[in-house]
């Protein structure tokens, strides 16, 4: 095998690594989990520089580059191997800054930040006796709605300050925030 027909093959493997990776992604296909639990030596958050992505990214910059100072230079083999891997760790280390941007915004799930039974909201549409109505509380800065149910079964005009008391099959039942407090306006 030639050095250049060397340089081919690592460009069409990152190539294929890299195609393999992309259509997993977009289509579903079934894949493995590879997890690095290991933490403070592989980057931010437990990310290792040795991924799929990164040996893709290594393998077609490092192919690409050698086959193409292979197949139209006279540039000296050592030189231009030393090139090749330049440059294959320039491309791995681009996809790698680029993994630990996104890895960075990533945060561990909270089961207390889902938490319902609590929660202070507003009625917005009125909670009709024995029945259904909804009501809006803020959840991370962000306003949401729930249907909402009195837990006496009496009815709760709109704007009235409520506390969820129990969440059963994705309905909030909710008692007046003045009968919780003792206060009365």
């Amino acid at each position: 095998m030639t050095s250049e027909n060397f340089y081919l093959l690592a460009f069409v493997l990152g190539v294929l690594f890299s195609a393999v990776s992309f259509l997993g992604g977009r289509l579903h296909l079934p894949h493995a989990h590879f997890h690095n639990h290991a933490r403070g030596g592989g980057g931010k958050g437990g990310l290792s520089p040795f991924n799929f992505g990164t040996v893709a990214a290594f393998l077609s910059w490092f192919g690409g580059t050698g086959y193409l100072l292979e197949r139209y230079s006279n540039i000296w083999i050592y030189l231009g191997f030393f090139v090749s891997v330049m440059s294959g760790l320039g491309g791995a280390a681009v996809i790698f800054w680029f993994l630990v941007k996104i890895a960075a915004a990533d945060v561990p799930l909270d089961p207390a930040d889902y938490e319902m039974v609590g929660v202070l909201g507003r009625v917005a549409s009125p909670i009709r006796p024995g029945g259904t109505g909804e009501m809006i509380y803020e959840r991370n800065g962000a306003r949401c709605a729930a249907s909402a149910r009195c837990e006496d079964g009496v009815e709760i005009p709109r704007d009235t300050e409520v506390v969820i008391t129990r969440f059963e099959k994705g309905i909030a039942y909710v008692r007046r925030w003045d009968e919780i407090t003792g206060e009365r306006y």
